[in-house]
């Protein structure tokens, strides 16, 4: 089975700028996300989708693969990631007719992500025979929808309907994407639904520090730190996988 890790890095970012070359805990956001891949078991291509010379040049610098320059109508604030995998795959398919069975998104915004998530991920949707599997993180329960409130004529009111839940144990655990950090999905089904997600997308659970996902510059901080706390066995290392 031929397995593709595509590494998405525009140059542009607004909220930190060139965001995936910013340094968290001595490497760039990329060489996180670059290390994971390389480390992977399961990845049998790795390359980089990016409008930005310096970025393609970083990533060559750490061993990936550049094969084109993504197209600037492909870069824009607004642009989906469907389109411009989509766009890799029809042009790798073209220019070295070479075709993969399942792609593997690695965002570098997520630097706590490890190559055992993605070896993890990856078996899974072979075990399962899912379509897709995204990684995942709890929702926190004072974030659950049955503790949600908001303000009607300067009072607090519950938000949805029924009765406020206030224990955590009575409330229903609820998952929320964490970037993703991983998406596996089979490319007849990404090319086919034009989506990330089949009929048939199921969890990779991950813990919330294991799921930081950068997008303000105070994440940057707590990457760090997290990342800083791992050299000495302080954070848990292994993914919580619900079978």
């Amino acid at each position: 089975m031929d397995v593709l890790g595509v590494i998405p890095a525009r140059g542009g970012s607004k909220s930190i700028p060139r965001k995936n070359l910013a340094v968290v805990a001595g490497r760039s956001l990329l060489a996180w996300t670059v290390a994971a891949a390389h480390d992977s078991a399961t990845l049998t291509r790795t390359v980089l989708s990016t409008d930005d010379d310096e970025i393609a040049r970083a990533g060559l610098e750490l061993g990936l693969e550049v094969p084109f320059m993504r197209p600037p109508e492909l870069a824009a604030d607004d642009t989906p990631i469907v389109p411009v995998l989509l766009h890799l795959l029809r042009t790798l398919a073209d220019d070295d007719q070479y075709r993969s069975d399942v792609v593997v998104l690695l965002q570098p915004t997520s630097p706590l992500r490890t190559a055992a998530h993605i070896d993890q991920a990856v078996q899974r949707l072979i075990d399962t025979g899912a379509d897709t599997i995204v990684s995942v993180v709890p929702v926190p329960h004072q974030f659950n929808p049955a503790s949600v409130m908001q303000e009607v004529d300067g009072r607090l009111m519950p938000f949805g309907s029924g009765p406020l839940v206030l224990r955590r144990q009575d409330k229903p655990l609820l998952y929320a994407r964490n970037g993703p950090a991983v998406v596996a999905v089979r490319a007849p089904v990404l090319a086919y639904h034009a989506s990330l997600y089949g009929p048939d997308t199921r969890p990779f659970v991950m813990t919330p520090e294991e799921s930081v996902d950068i997008d303000f510059p105070w994440e940057l901080e707590l990457a760090s730190w997290l990342l800083e706390r791992r050299k000495y066995g302080a954070t848990a290392s292994n993914p919580r996988n619900p079978q």
